[in-house]
Protein backbone atom coordinates (compact mmCIF):
# COMPACT_ATOMS: atom_id res chain seq x y z
CA UNK A 1 0.00 0.00 0.00
CA UNK A 2 1.25 3.03 -0.68
CA UNK A 3 1.05 6.40 1.23
CA UNK A 4 2.34 9.45 2.48
CA UNK A 5 2.93 8.75 6.13
CA UNK A 6 6.47 6.56 6.67
CA UNK A 7 6.05 3.61 9.12
CA UNK A 8 9.02 4.41 10.50
CA UNK A 9 10.41 8.04 11.39
CA UNK A 10 12.25 9.74 9.10
CA UNK A 11 15.92 9.91 9.96
CA UNK A 12 18.71 12.35 9.12
CA UNK A 13 22.08 11.03 9.10
CA UNK A 14 25.69 13.04 8.41
CA UNK A 15 27.73 10.76 6.21
CA UNK A 16 29.99 11.20 3.18
CA UNK A 17 28.01 8.84 0.16
CA UNK A 18 26.03 10.38 -2.21
CA UNK A 19 22.25 10.29 -2.45
CA UNK A 20 21.13 6.75 -1.73
CA UNK A 21 17.32 4.90 -2.88
CA UNK A 22 16.99 1.39 -1.22
CA UNK A 23 13.99 -0.79 -1.55
CA UNK A 24 12.31 -2.07 2.00
CA UNK A 25 11.10 -5.02 2.38
CA UNK A 26 8.17 -7.20 0.24
CA UNK A 27 5.00 -6.12 2.54
CA UNK A 28 6.54 -3.09 4.17
CA UNK A 29 4.17 0.24 4.45
CA UNK A 30 5.41 2.05 2.09
CA UNK A 31 7.71 -0.40 0.23
CA UNK A 32 10.68 2.15 -0.51
CA UNK A 33 13.16 3.84 1.20
CA UNK A 34 15.04 6.42 -0.12
CA UNK A 35 18.48 8.28 1.12
CA UNK A 36 19.32 11.85 -0.52
CA UNK A 37 22.10 14.00 0.02
CA UNK A 38 21.60 17.66 0.05
CA UNK A 39 24.08 19.43 -2.64
CA UNK A 40 27.20 21.02 -1.46
CA UNK A 41 26.46 19.17 1.93
CA UNK A 42 27.05 15.21 2.99
CA UNK A 43 23.65 14.80 4.82
CA UNK A 44 22.30 11.91 4.06
CA UNK A 45 18.32 12.11 4.31
CA UNK A 46 16.63 9.05 4.59
CA UNK A 47 13.31 9.21 3.21
CA UNK A 48 10.36 6.38 3.02
CA UNK A 49 7.55 6.10 0.29
CA UNK A 50 6.40 7.49 -3.01
CA UNK A 51 5.23 10.46 -0.97
CA UNK A 52 8.50 11.46 0.03
CA UNK A 53 9.88 10.75 -3.29
CA UNK A 54 7.63 13.18 -4.59
CA UNK A 55 8.49 15.40 -2.21
CA UNK A 56 12.38 15.23 -2.39
CA UNK A 57 12.14 16.23 -6.71
CA UNK A 58 12.06 19.94 -6.52
CA UNK A 59 15.33 19.49 -3.90
CA UNK A 60 16.98 16.46 -6.48
CA UNK A 61 16.82 19.37 -9.56
CA UNK A 62 16.75 22.62 -7.53
CA UNK A 63 13.06 23.65 -8.36
CA UNK A 64 9.63 22.70 -9.29
CA UNK A 65 9.90 21.46 -12.69
CA UNK A 66 6.91 22.24 -15.22
CA UNK A 67 5.57 19.97 -17.90
CA UNK A 68 8.75 17.69 -17.72
CA UNK A 69 9.87 14.05 -17.62
CA UNK A 70 12.13 13.62 -15.01
CA UNK A 71 14.89 10.66 -14.93
CA UNK A 72 16.93 9.85 -11.82
CA UNK A 73 19.15 7.10 -11.74
CA UNK A 74 20.44 5.00 -9.42
CA UNK A 75 23.40 2.81 -8.35
CA UNK A 76 24.99 0.08 -6.39
CA UNK A 77 23.16 -2.61 -4.16
CA UNK A 78 22.25 0.21 -1.88
CA UNK A 79 20.84 2.38 -5.07
CA UNK A 80 22.80 5.44 -4.81
CA UNK A 81 21.15 8.77 -6.65
CA UNK A 82 23.32 9.55 -9.74
CA UNK A 83 22.69 11.35 -12.14
CA UNK A 84 19.59 13.22 -13.36
CA UNK A 85 18.01 14.08 -16.72
CA UNK A 86 15.17 16.37 -17.21
CA UNK A 87 13.23 16.94 -21.06
CA UNK A 88 9.81 18.93 -21.51
CA UNK A 89 6.91 16.66 -21.77
CA UNK A 90 6.38 16.33 -25.54
CA UNK A 91 2.97 18.19 -26.63
CA UNK A 92 2.10 15.47 -28.65
CA UNK A 93 2.14 11.57 -28.34
CA UNK A 94 3.79 10.89 -31.68
CA UNK A 95 7.26 12.23 -29.94
CA UNK A 96 7.17 9.67 -27.14
CA UNK A 97 9.09 7.25 -28.65
CA UNK A 98 12.08 9.58 -29.99
CA UNK A 99 12.19 10.97 -26.64
CA UNK A 100 12.35 8.37 -24.31
CA UNK A 101 14.97 6.86 -26.05
CA UNK A 102 16.86 9.83 -26.35
CA UNK A 103 16.43 10.49 -22.83
CA UNK A 104 17.06 6.81 -21.56
CA UNK A 105 20.23 6.47 -24.06
CA UNK A 106 21.88 9.70 -22.66
CA UNK A 107 20.89 9.02 -18.96
CA UNK A 108 22.22 5.08 -19.07
CA UNK A 109 25.45 5.85 -21.18
CA UNK A 110 26.49 9.33 -19.41
CA UNK A 111 26.08 7.62 -15.71
CA UNK A 112 27.90 4.48 -17.09
CA UNK A 113 30.89 6.66 -18.06
CA UNK A 114 30.80 8.31 -14.86
CA UNK A 115 29.80 6.47 -12.25
CA UNK A 116 28.78 3.09 -13.49
CA UNK A 117 25.73 2.10 -15.03
CA UNK A 118 22.78 2.53 -13.52
CA UNK A 119 21.61 -0.39 -11.45
CA UNK A 120 17.64 1.35 -11.40
CA UNK A 121 15.72 4.60 -12.07
CA UNK A 122 13.32 6.51 -10.43
CA UNK A 123 10.40 8.22 -12.94
CA UNK A 124 8.38 11.32 -12.78
CA UNK A 125 5.91 12.72 -14.74
CA UNK A 126 4.94 16.25 -13.58
CA UNK A 127 2.27 17.94 -15.74
CA UNK A 128 -0.30 20.53 -14.21
CA UNK A 129 -4.16 20.24 -15.28
CA UNK A 130 -5.27 21.52 -18.46
CA UNK A 131 -9.15 23.21 -18.28
CA UNK A 132 -11.45 21.30 -17.19
CA UNK A 133 -9.06 18.16 -16.31
CA UNK A 134 -8.28 16.50 -12.97
CA UNK A 135 -4.82 15.23 -11.86
CA UNK A 136 -6.16 12.29 -12.10
CA UNK A 137 -7.28 12.33 -15.36
CA UNK A 138 -3.98 13.84 -16.42
CA UNK A 139 -2.30 10.74 -14.47
CA UNK A 140 -4.66 8.69 -16.63
CA UNK A 141 -3.08 10.43 -19.76
CA UNK A 142 0.52 9.93 -19.39
CA UNK A 143 -0.17 6.60 -17.89
CA UNK A 144 1.10 5.10 -21.53
CA UNK A 145 4.60 7.24 -21.57
CA UNK A 146 5.10 5.96 -17.87
CA UNK A 147 4.86 2.45 -19.25
CA UNK A 148 7.11 3.39 -22.73
CA UNK A 149 9.28 4.51 -20.03
CA UNK A 150 9.45 1.52 -18.29
CA UNK A 151 9.64 -0.77 -20.98
CA UNK A 152 12.17 1.11 -22.58
CA UNK A 153 14.64 1.12 -19.12
CA UNK A 154 14.13 -3.10 -18.71
CA UNK A 155 14.88 -3.18 -22.35
CA UNK A 156 18.74 -2.35 -21.15
CA UNK A 157 18.04 -4.32 -17.94
CA UNK A 158 17.24 -1.60 -15.91
CA UNK A 159 14.63 -1.53 -14.29
CA UNK A 160 11.95 1.28 -12.85
CA UNK A 161 11.52 1.06 -9.41
CA UNK A 162 8.56 4.31 -8.80
CA UNK A 163 7.59 5.91 -11.33
CA UNK A 164 5.06 8.92 -10.21
CA UNK A 165 2.56 11.51 -11.73
CA UNK A 166 3.11 14.89 -9.97
CA UNK A 167 -0.11 17.09 -10.99
CA UNK A 168 -2.37 19.85 -9.47
CA UNK A 169 -0.43 19.49 -6.36
CA UNK A 170 -1.10 15.66 -5.94
CA UNK A 171 1.27 12.27 -6.69
CA UNK A 172 0.20 9.01 -8.18
CA UNK A 173 2.10 5.71 -8.10
CA UNK A 174 1.97 4.10 -11.17
CA UNK A 175 3.79 1.17 -9.45
CA UNK A 176 0.43 0.55 -7.10
CA UNK A 177 -0.54 -2.56 -8.80
CA UNK A 178 -4.02 -1.78 -10.47
CA UNK A 179 -4.35 0.79 -8.47
CA UNK A 180 -6.07 -1.04 -6.00
CA UNK A 181 -4.37 1.33 -2.83
CA UNK A 182 -4.47 4.68 -4.56
CA UNK A 183 -7.19 6.75 -4.25
CA UNK A 184 -8.51 8.43 -7.45
CA UNK A 185 -7.63 11.81 -6.99
CA UNK A 186 -4.19 10.65 -5.26
CA UNK A 187 -2.06 11.62 -2.38
CA UNK A 188 -1.44 15.44 -1.59
CA UNK A 189 2.16 16.44 -1.57
CA UNK A 190 3.45 18.17 1.52
CA UNK A 191 3.98 21.87 0.32
CA UNK A 192 2.46 23.40 3.64
CA UNK A 193 4.54 21.11 5.77
CA UNK A 194 8.53 20.82 6.30
CA UNK A 195 9.29 17.35 4.75
CA UNK A 196 12.85 15.88 6.16
CA UNK A 197 14.22 16.65 2.90
CA UNK A 198 13.24 20.18 2.91
CA UNK A 199 14.66 20.54 6.59
CA UNK A 200 18.15 18.83 5.41
CA UNK A 201 18.53 21.45 2.20
CA UNK A 202 17.79 24.48 4.69
CA UNK A 203 20.67 23.50 7.25
CA UNK A 204 23.20 22.63 3.87
CA UNK A 205 21.97 26.15 2.85
CA UNK A 206 19.98 24.84 -0.36
CA UNK A 207 16.88 26.40 -1.67
CA UNK A 208 14.47 25.76 -4.83
CA UNK A 209 14.61 28.13 -6.90
CA UNK A 210 10.61 28.79 -7.79
CA UNK A 211 9.71 26.92 -11.03
CA UNK A 212 10.79 25.90 -14.28
CA UNK A 213 8.57 28.20 -15.95
CA UNK A 214 9.90 31.02 -13.43
CA UNK A 215 13.40 30.45 -14.04
CA UNK A 216 13.00 30.52 -17.65
CA UNK A 217 10.47 33.70 -17.17
CA UNK A 218 13.16 35.49 -15.65
CA UNK A 219 15.68 35.31 -19.06
CA UNK A 220 12.81 35.27 -21.58
CA UNK A 221 12.12 38.00 -24.03
CA UNK A 222 10.02 40.78 -23.33
CA UNK A 223 6.87 41.74 -24.68
CA UNK A 224 5.24 44.95 -25.82
CA UNK A 225 5.06 47.51 -25.28
CA UNK A 226 8.86 46.98 -23.64
CA UNK A 227 9.52 45.27 -27.24
CA UNK A 228 8.50 47.75 -29.51
CA UNK A 229 11.01 50.43 -27.97
CA UNK A 230 13.82 48.03 -27.40
CA UNK A 231 13.80 47.30 -31.47
CA UNK A 232 13.66 50.89 -32.23
CA UNK A 233 16.88 51.23 -29.85
CA UNK A 234 18.88 48.01 -31.32
CA UNK A 235 18.22 49.44 -34.83
CA UNK A 236 19.43 53.20 -33.74
CA UNK A 237 21.88 51.76 -31.56
CA UNK A 238 23.55 49.30 -33.99
CA UNK A 239 24.06 51.86 -36.76
CA UNK A 240 26.97 53.96 -35.13
CA UNK A 241 27.87 51.07 -32.70
CA UNK A 242 28.85 48.18 -35.08
CA UNK A 243 30.96 50.00 -37.60
CA UNK A 244 33.43 51.16 -34.23
CA UNK A 245 33.87 47.74 -32.62
CA UNK A 246 34.54 46.00 -36.40
CA UNK A 247 36.81 49.33 -36.46
CA UNK A 248 40.76 48.63 -36.36
CA UNK A 249 43.18 50.98 -34.13
CA UNK A 250 41.77 51.67 -30.99
CA UNK A 251 38.12 51.70 -32.25
CA UNK A 252 37.09 48.36 -30.62
CA UNK A 253 38.74 48.94 -27.14
CA UNK A 254 37.14 52.16 -26.89
CA UNK A 255 33.84 50.32 -27.11
CA UNK A 256 35.15 47.99 -24.62
CA UNK A 257 35.70 50.83 -22.47
CA UNK A 258 32.31 51.84 -22.74
CA UNK A 259 30.20 49.33 -22.80
CA UNK A 260 31.33 48.37 -19.12
CA UNK A 261 31.34 52.04 -17.91
CA UNK A 262 27.92 51.29 -19.10
CA UNK A 263 27.14 48.42 -17.36
CA UNK A 264 28.69 50.37 -14.06
CA UNK A 265 26.35 53.07 -14.29
CA UNK A 266 22.87 50.86 -14.42
CA UNK A 267 25.02 48.72 -11.42
CA UNK A 268 25.18 51.50 -9.63
CA UNK A 269 21.50 51.84 -10.14
CA UNK A 270 20.59 48.77 -9.09
CA UNK A 271 22.44 49.09 -5.97
CA UNK A 272 21.04 51.85 -4.78
CA UNK A 273 17.85 50.55 -5.98
CA UNK A 274 18.36 47.56 -3.21
CA UNK A 275 18.95 43.83 -4.03
CA UNK A 276 16.62 41.62 -5.68
CA UNK A 277 13.34 40.48 -3.07
CA UNK A 278 11.04 37.07 -2.47
CA UNK A 279 8.92 38.83 -4.90
CA UNK A 280 11.20 37.86 -8.21
CA UNK A 281 8.23 38.98 -11.11
CA UNK A 282 8.69 42.68 -9.14
CA UNK A 283 11.99 42.71 -8.86
CA UNK A 284 12.67 41.92 -12.49
CA UNK A 285 9.78 44.38 -13.70
CA UNK A 286 11.80 47.08 -10.76
CA UNK A 287 15.06 45.90 -12.86
CA UNK A 288 13.86 46.29 -16.46
CA UNK A 289 12.23 49.84 -15.56
CA UNK A 290 16.02 51.24 -14.11
CA UNK A 291 17.59 49.91 -17.44
CA UNK A 292 16.58 52.39 -20.76
CA UNK A 293 15.96 50.81 -24.31
CA UNK A 294 19.77 52.56 -25.36
CA UNK A 295 21.24 51.56 -22.34
CA UNK A 296 19.84 48.06 -23.05
CA UNK A 297 21.41 47.90 -26.84
CA UNK A 298 24.25 49.50 -26.26
CA UNK A 299 25.47 46.51 -23.91
CA UNK A 300 24.29 44.00 -25.72
CA UNK A 301 26.03 44.63 -28.69
CA UNK A 302 29.08 45.65 -26.73
CA UNK A 303 29.04 41.89 -25.17
CA UNK A 304 29.26 40.04 -28.67
CA UNK A 305 32.67 40.92 -28.03
CA UNK A 306 34.58 38.26 -26.52
CA UNK A 307 36.68 40.40 -24.63
CA UNK A 308 34.16 42.29 -23.30
CA UNK A 309 32.19 39.32 -21.86
CA UNK A 310 34.77 38.16 -20.48
CA UNK A 311 35.61 41.24 -18.55
CA UNK A 312 32.41 41.04 -17.20
CA UNK A 313 32.71 37.91 -16.33
CA UNK A 314 34.99 39.10 -13.61
CA UNK A 315 31.81 40.53 -11.89
CA UNK A 316 30.76 37.30 -10.10
CA UNK A 317 30.85 37.14 -6.49
CA UNK A 318 29.25 38.74 -3.29
CA UNK A 319 26.80 41.53 -3.96
CA UNK A 320 28.67 42.74 -6.72
CA UNK A 321 28.17 39.13 -8.11
CA UNK A 322 24.19 39.10 -7.55
CA UNK A 323 24.09 42.82 -9.36
CA UNK A 324 25.61 41.66 -11.98
CA UNK A 325 23.23 38.49 -12.31
CA UNK A 326 20.40 40.81 -12.30
CA UNK A 327 21.86 43.02 -15.09
CA UNK A 328 22.32 40.07 -17.19
CA UNK A 329 19.29 38.33 -16.81
CA UNK A 330 17.60 41.82 -18.01
CA UNK A 331 19.84 42.29 -21.06
CA UNK A 332 18.57 38.61 -21.99
CA UNK A 333 15.00 39.75 -21.49
CA UNK A 334 15.98 42.63 -23.87
CA UNK A 335 17.32 40.24 -26.38
CA UNK A 336 13.83 40.12 -28.49
CA UNK A 337 12.42 39.94 -32.16
CA UNK A 338 15.17 39.85 -34.76
CA UNK A 339 17.68 40.35 -31.58
CA UNK A 340 17.31 37.70 -30.28
CA UNK A 341 19.94 35.95 -31.29
CA UNK A 342 22.39 37.88 -29.64
CA UNK A 343 21.24 36.65 -26.19
CA UNK A 344 23.94 33.84 -25.86
CA UNK A 345 26.32 36.31 -24.42
CA UNK A 346 24.17 38.06 -21.43
CA UNK A 347 22.41 34.49 -21.31
CA UNK A 348 25.93 33.05 -20.68
CA UNK A 349 27.07 35.70 -18.40
CA UNK A 350 23.80 34.74 -16.05
CA UNK A 351 24.39 31.17 -15.81
CA UNK A 352 28.26 31.56 -15.29
CA UNK A 353 26.95 34.30 -12.39
CA UNK A 354 24.38 31.99 -10.72
CA UNK A 355 26.78 29.06 -11.47
CA UNK A 356 29.60 31.14 -9.05
CA UNK A 357 26.85 32.18 -6.53
CA UNK A 358 25.94 28.50 -5.99
CA UNK A 359 22.62 28.85 -7.96
CA UNK A 360 22.89 25.45 -10.26
CA UNK A 361 19.41 25.54 -10.87
CA UNK A 362 19.13 28.92 -12.52
CA UNK A 363 22.40 28.69 -14.02
CA UNK A 364 21.11 25.53 -15.80
CA UNK A 365 18.41 27.68 -17.29
CA UNK A 366 20.40 29.81 -18.49
CA UNK A 367 22.63 28.25 -19.75
CA UNK A 368 20.62 25.85 -22.02
CA UNK A 369 18.43 28.62 -23.12
CA UNK A 370 21.93 30.29 -24.48
CA UNK A 371 22.56 26.42 -26.33
CA UNK A 372 19.02 26.41 -27.54
CA UNK A 373 19.66 29.73 -29.50
CA UNK A 374 23.43 29.23 -30.35
CA UNK A 375 24.60 24.90 -29.80
CA UNK A 376 27.67 26.58 -30.73
CA UNK A 377 28.10 28.94 -28.17
CA UNK A 378 31.75 27.81 -26.95
CA UNK A 379 31.43 29.61 -23.15
CA UNK A 380 28.10 28.05 -22.76
CA UNK A 381 29.00 24.60 -23.64
CA UNK A 382 32.43 24.58 -21.51
CA UNK A 383 30.15 25.64 -18.62
CA UNK A 384 27.12 23.10 -19.55
CA UNK A 385 29.41 20.21 -19.22
CA UNK A 386 31.11 21.50 -16.37
CA UNK A 387 27.86 22.45 -14.21
CA UNK A 388 26.45 19.04 -14.82
CA UNK A 389 29.44 16.88 -14.34
CA UNK A 390 29.17 18.89 -10.70
CA UNK A 391 32.87 20.71 -11.19
CA UNK A 392 34.13 23.62 -8.61
CA UNK A 393 33.16 26.70 -9.87
CA UNK A 394 36.24 28.15 -7.82
CA UNK A 395 39.47 27.63 -10.59
CA UNK A 396 37.60 29.66 -12.88
CA UNK A 397 36.69 31.98 -10.50
CA UNK A 398 40.67 32.45 -9.70
CA UNK A 399 41.60 32.59 -12.91
CA UNK A 400 39.05 35.56 -13.23
CA UNK A 401 40.47 37.29 -10.31
CA UNK A 402 43.98 36.93 -11.38
CA UNK A 403 43.05 38.42 -14.68
CA UNK A 404 42.36 35.65 -17.03
CA UNK A 405 39.71 34.84 -19.42
CA UNK A 406 37.93 31.59 -19.83
CA UNK A 407 39.79 31.78 -23.44
CA UNK A 408 36.83 31.20 -25.36
CA UNK A 409 35.36 32.73 -28.80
Amino acid sequence: MHRNEATEPSTVETASADPALTPGRPGDLPPHRAEATAAGDDTRVTLRGPGELADALPYLLGYHPDDSIVLVALHGPRHRVGGRVRTALPASPDSWDDTVREMVACLSEGSAARTGQPTAMVLYLCQDPRADETPGQVMERLRPLAQLVRTTCGARDVPVLEALCVSGGRYFSYCCPQGACCPPDGFPLREGETPTIAAAAAYAGVRVQGSLKELERRVGPLGEPIAGRQLHAFDVTARTLVPRMLGRGGAAEAVRSETLAVAERVLTRYRRGGLGGTDQPAADARDDSLLTSHEAAALVLGLQDRVTRDRAARWMEGERGREAARLWRALARRCVGAFEGHAPAPLTLAGWTAWSLGEDAAARVAIGRALELDPDYTFARLLHHAVNDGMDPEPLRRCMREGGTPATP
